[in-house]
């Protein structure tokens, strides 16, 4: 792996970093869990669309730059940090988009992929269940084959942005009658459709970060399904992989936070108590760094994000609790008052949550990195 970027590189970083010193809000946009701030981060996404940075690494017909994965992790630390908004349509653009590369039509790219760069269409995962959570395998909303497409009936939880979203995907039981991980189909739907109920549930701070979905006979035609009916498993693990391993967490969003928890310890006066705290993090962003940029080697030579991904996902989550608890601990009574740091880290508390929970993330790793035993289930 050449750490040495090469001059087009460092132009294109260059040309990002001048970009968005000119053009990122001087104030923080309102929360895109309230209609007025994702109405204002749908016209941040266009502006970014518009001058293509919006989702550099794409192909330039839908919006892209044919930027090389290197150059996208370029943009992300430059992205973070100048502290611009963050993007409300990261799970279409960070977790569908590469599914879609993947397993999707030509038609489906052409189509959808354009409409996300610019967030005119925002989408919501809709994967866990009420009785499902992590264990994908055991959902029970279905889809029915009909003429031309599939009906849904059940009902999808914990669905983020789907409060204000247009568009959602998620996986759906196509076979009954099928082993746990076979029989399901991804689909993707509107959530405008008749027989779609969305309902917001709101969080701790009142704003509706996730929404339930409820699906009553909601027609899907086929050109939404996702590769082959009933595959829908491994084209989830795409999906998986993609958010574990890569796209949703980038190294920008560390790197910013632990520089900023070094000034914080600076201007606290350096006490030693919390020293090797804000060392660990500063450590562990550069870690985590690093690891990015072996990952975007092998993928830049034809390999594969696998389950691998769940070691890195459980590094990262961990990696955000504990440096925003050390923000905290040095903040002491006030932290409350520093929204920032209080609110960066009451998210941090579901990393270990969303995107497969750490018991999940362990036992992949366990049975298909060290190839011990299967649990009995």
């Amino acid at each position: 792996m050449d750490l040495d970027l090469s001059p087009a590189a460092e132009a294109f970083r260059d040309e990002a970093r001048a970009w968005l010193a000119a053009h990122v809000p001087a104030e923080p946009l309102p929360s895109f869990d309230t209609p007025e701030g994702f109405a204002a981060h749908r016209e941040w996404e266009a502006g970014l669309a518009d001058a293509r940075w919006s989702v550099v690494s794409w192909p330039a017909e839908y919006g892209g730059r044919d930027a090389s994965l290197l150059e996208w992790v370029l943009f992300e630390e430059e992205y973070y940090a100048a502290g611009a908004p963050l993007r409300v349509n990261q799970n279409g653009i960070f977790m569908l988009a590469p599914t879609l590369f993947s397993h999707g039509t030509d038609e489906q790219l052409a189509r959808i992929l354009p409409k996300m760069a610019r967030s005119e269409e925002v989408w919501a995962q809709a994967w866990s269940e009420p009785e499902a959570g992590s264990d994908i395998a055991a959902l029970r909303s279905t889809a029915s084959r009909v003429d031309g497409g599939w009906v849904l009936n059940g009902q999808k939880t914990w669905s983020s942005r789907a409060a204000y979203a247009d568009r959602a995907f998620g996986l759906f039981r196509s076979d009954p009658e099928a082993e746990r991980h076979r029989g399901l189909t991804y689909l993707m739907a509107d959530l405008r459709a008749d027989g779609v109920t969305v309902r917001p549930i709101p969080q701790l701070d009142g704003e509706p970060g996730f929404a339930e979905i409820f699906f009553d006979d909601v027609f899907v035609p086929d050109a939404d399904v996702i590769g082959e009916p009933g595959a829908g498993w491994k084209i989830a693990m795409t999906t998986a992989n993609n958010e574990r391993g890569l796209s949703l967490r980038s190294p920008g969003r560390f790197l910013a936070a632990a520089d900023r928890l070094t000034a914080l310890w600076s201007g606290a006066g350096r006490p030693e108590a919390t020293a090797d705290r804000v060392a660990d993090a500063w450590i562990g962003a550069r870690a985590y760094q690093l690891y990015t940029f072996g990952t975007v080697t092998k993928l830049a030579e034809g390999g594969q994000l696998g389950p691998e991904s769940s070691v890195n996902k459980l590094f990262w989550s961990h990696l955000d609790v504990g440096l925003h608890e050390t923000a905290l601990d040095l903040l002491g009574p006030d932290a409350e008052l520093h929204g920032r740091w209080s609110d960066g880290w009451l998210f941090s508390l579901a990393g270990p949550i969303y995107g497969g929970t750490d018991q999940i993330q362990r036992t992949i790793v366990a049975e298909r990195l060290l190839g011990l035993p299967r649990e009995d289930r």
